[in-house]
């Protein structure tokens, strides 16, 4: 899983990186050369689209997806364990809802041709077949996921449900933020 994590944050990353770039780009040409590349704001709606499937695995894998961490170390153990099975679970058909719906969207675009209405007219069927392979990682992962913690619960093991699929503890983030600081010390 921390490779797919891995993956996607960069790409995620790239795709940023590259519409940055491209808007940087855009402006100078725009201030000093009055022209315009036509088309910058049509490619960030499909890196934003795209990011924001890449993005929810990344938080799905690091566990930073938002819960009330404070409220959660609070409750009894039977409690967070509930919790967590609710919150992997409700993730889960999120996640397969987004994708049916990106799904239903990518058949309507074939069955009217749809291109965008911009200067560059692009066929949308391109973008939304990347936008729902985006979404289409995250409901994996998010079933991955959820059938790892219904597993862990059909098995007696809990205590792991508790440990490995709750939020980060403010100690767990704590450690984490240590350890990536000793990393960069070290590489310098």
């Amino acid at each position: 899983m921390k490779r797919i994590e891995t993956i996607a944050a960069w790409l995620f990353g790239l795709g940023f990186t590259g519409l940055g770039l491209a808007v940087a780009v855009e402006t100078v040409l725009r201030k000093f050369f009055d022209h315009s590349l036509q088309g910058v704001d049509e490619l960030g709606g499909y890196v934003l689209a795209v990011g924001a499937g890449l993005a929810f695995t990344v938080a799905l894998i690091g566990r930073s997806h938002v819960r009330i961490d404070l409220v959660h170390e609070r409750f009894p153990f039977a409690a967070r364990v509930a919790l967590n099975l609710v919150s992997v679970l409700s993730l889960m058909l999120c996640a397969w809802a987004l994708l049916a719906m990106a799904w239903t969207s990518l058949g309507d675009t074939l069955a009217m041709q749809s291109t965008a209405q911009t200067p560059w007219a692009t066929p949308l069927k391109y973008p939304q077949a990347v936008w729902i392979g985006a979404l289409a990682l995250f409901a994996l992962v998010s079933t991955v996921f959820a059938s790892r913690v219904l597993i862990l619960l059909v098995t007696g093991r809990s205590g792991v449900i508790d440990r490995a699929d709750g939020p980060k503890s403010s100690g767990e983030e704590l450690a984490e933020e240590i350890a990536d600081l000793e990393k960069r010390r070290s590489a310098s």
